[in-house]
């Protein structure tokens, strides 16, 4: 909308009626319906007599327009496909993908009804109130090295959400974001290939964002968070103030692509020791429930191979390579 392009031009400058009139060539009339227009999609826009027309706020809101209108990236959300409400925005990236969709494209959505977590889990997205975004790759690459862009965005979505909250967000093996031991996002990397040939991979990133912990169910109100009930810990604000969403999309989009660039580039061992300095999990006494079925067991979390895959020393003193399956750390002892 040219309307919207002019009063965010002018910043916090008024614009007056009949400067909009005139560059928009419509009449003072039609200035006001579309004045009216915007405040009904959630933007504040001011009005005083004599002065004109301001734009006082942006709606938090996963639009097309918003998103776009504070992108810095190169390819990484270009193009945005953006839903009020979608079963799954991996699913519907996967389509696109197959579709010939460049690499780049962003789907992402305020709601999610059939989102899915690793290991065929359940990821709820109530509407409004978290981040649901898929990233379409097509990275030149092997199918055996394609489980290392796992944690190259695991790396990049916790830069990119500490440079935005000043959290101090870290990750838990291969890819959960968690603080304070509470889960905060989590990524889905689902993968299409030849033999020898990766035809694309679509990361999936779900961040709980501004929910309250009622609105988490009841089974997982003890380990799961949001950056506001984050920010909230030890403050005197009750609740915490609301995250903008949009700044802390666009920042991920950002980092993701820088981080991805590098690997392409040949920085995975730069990029492996950004995931080391980052992980919660390294150093810890940590359970392992194999993928499987193999009995459960605990040991020592004390590096990550190559690879990317986890290694573990048992009580024996062996070390053992996890790859796959469910990884938790164990409660600290006095």
């Amino acid at each position: 909308m040219r309307l919207l392009d002019l009063l965010t031009a002018a910043g916090r400058d008024w614009v007056s009626g009949e400067a909009i009139s005139t560059q928009l060539g419509i009449s003072r009339a039609a200035v006001w319906k579309q004045i009216e227009a915007l405040r009904a999609e959630g933007y504040e826009v001011e009005a005083a007599p004599r002065r004109g027309y301001r734009l006082a706020a942006r709606p938090d809101k996963l639009s097309v327009r918003e998103i776009e209108a504070g992108l810095t990236t190169q390819r990484f959300g270009r193009p945005v496909e953006a839903h009020e409400a979608i079963g799954s925005t991996n699913e519907r990236a996967k389509e696109l993908a197959r579709s010939g969709a460049p690499e780049g494209l962003l789907v992402t959505a305020e709601q999610q009804t059939a989102g899915k977590g690793r290991l065929g889990r359940p990821w709820q997205t109530p509407a409004g109130r978290a981040l649901a975004m898929s990233v379409l790759l097509r990275p030149p690459i092997p199918p055996t090295a394609a489980p290392r862009l796992t944690l190259v965005a695991a790396v990049a979505v916790a830069e990119a959400v500490r440079a935005v909250t000043g959290l101090p967000v870290g990750i838990k093996w291969p890819n959960d974001l968690q603080i304070a031991g509470r889960k905060l996002c989590g990524i889905l990397t689902e993968m299409e290939a030849e033999i020898e040939q990766v035809r694309f991979v679509v990361l999936g990133i779900g961040l709980n964002v501004n929910q309250a912990a009622e609105e988490f169910p009841p089974e997982l109100r003890e380990t799961a968070t949001s950056l506001r009930l984050a920010a909230a810990e030890g403050s005197a604000s009750e609740g915490g103030l609301p995250v903008a969403r949009l700044p802390l999309l666009q920042a991920i989009l950002a980092r993701l692509e820088v981080r991805y660039d590098q690997f392409l580039a040949g920085g995975w061992p730069e990029l492996l020791a950004a995931w080391r300095e980052l992980s919660v999990t390294l150093g810890r006494s940590v359970r392992v429930i194999p993928a499987s079925g193999a009995p459960i067991w605990e040991g020592t979390a004390v590096d990550v191979d190559a690879e990317g895959a986890l290694l573990v020393r048992r009580p024996d003193g062996s070390t053992e390579r996890v790859i796959a399956g469910e990884v938790s750390i164990r409660p600290t002892t006095a």
